[in-house]
């Protein structure tokens, strides 16, 4: 693993810090009818986001599911814009039209934010077969969850991607339960990274509470990748401490093993690490945590006072016009 500077240790405390404010806010939101409909909350997972980004870059794409805001924000997505859309509003990073569960930027290679189980996954090697196309050497990183991964797109796609050798890494953030169903439930193959040897892909589970684990496994798959040596299966082992969304009432585990799992919880480790060995004090650590708090509420002031889209945005965004040179005289 390459060496990981103080720096590294800051930008992972520090953002995954703002992830956690974001979602805790947004949770506390939603109760207040502020934001409606879906809301899936990243609570738990948020080394998977932090150890991502710093082993990938800025121009990389992304792709993922409906539990989406951790990793847009992330990607670059202000919490502005994040919040915005979560309130529905026209500032938001879709125009207030995707909501929760269908953040979008292009700005930033942040392709989504989608709502159909499994579908990105396809959607994720197509992005990856365009750079490889036109020449490109960025590399797609296609998030799904445990339950996506009994999908059948999730075979055609890992065959296609083999025999074509795209750019693409695959994973799966296991957080144990596709709804409310455990994996153990739902199939007999619990662990989930065996799904890739059959197509002989490169395979490995990784314990996703650390950022450390997800920064070294992602830093190998990215240069795989970009050598022209194809795709990389990754389990990330990781956890959610709130509900599959907000309406789930959690019948199916319980409150002991959620704290079983906090024990665990990569801010808290992170900062550890940081102050052990010394790589801020506590009145910098203070600072940070401050910092992010104002941005917490700054973005929800900036939600608050944004306007909802006209009616006529309805019909925008539908289609596009696209004209290739085989389509023109």
């Amino acid at each position: 693993m390459a060496k990981l500077t103080k720096e590294t240790y800051l930008y992972w405390y520090e953002l995954m810090l703002k992830l956690r404010r974001f979602e805790e806010r947004a949770g506390m939101l939603y109760g207040q009818q502020k934001i409606r409909g879906f809301c899936h909350l990243y609570i738990g997972q948020e080394a998977i986001a932090a150890g991502t980004q710093s082993a990938m870059r800025p121009d990389d794409r992304m792709i993922t599911a409906y539990r989406d805001h951790g990793l847009a924000i992330a990607k670059g997505i202000s919490c502005n814009a994040a919040m915005a859309e979560l309130y529905g509003k026209a500032t938001g990073c879709t125009k207030g039209k995707g909501g929760s569960m269908h953040f979008f930027s292009k700005e930033h290679s942040f392709f989504g934010g989608h709502g159909i189980v499994g579908a990105q996954i396809g959607l994720g090697a197509g992005i990856a077969f365009s750079d490889q196309y036109l020449g490109k050497d960025n590399v797609t990183i296609c998030y799904f969850g445990d339950g996506a991964a009994r999908q059948g797109i999730l075979h055609e796609t890992f065959n296609l991607a083999m025999m074509w050798k795209l750019p693409v890494i695959f994973v799966c953030e296991n957080n144990g339960y596709a709804m409310g169903t455990s994996v153990g439930r739902s199939s007999n193959v619990t662990n989930i990274a065996k799904l890739g040897l059959a197509y002989d892909m490169p395979s490995e589970t990784v314990n996703a509470m650390k950022c450390e684990d997800v920064h070294d496994a992602v830093s190998r798959a990215t240069e795989r990748a970009r050598k022209g040596d194809g795709p990389t299966f990754l389990e990330m082992a990781t956890y959610r401490y709130k509900g599959h969304s907000m309406s789930d009432p959690q019948k199916y585990r319980t409150k002991e093993e959620v704290e079983e799992y906090k024990k665990q919880d990569p801010i808290e480790t992170t900062l550890a690490t940081i102050l052990k060995k010394k790589y801020a004090t506590q009145a910098e650590i203070d600072e940070i945590n401050a910092r992010v708090d104002k941005e917490i509420d700054d973005c929800v002031e900036f939600a608050e006072n944004s306007p909802f889209p006209n009616d006529d945005e309805l019909y925008k965004d539908i289609y596009v016009q696209q004209d290739y040179p085989f389509m023109m005289e």
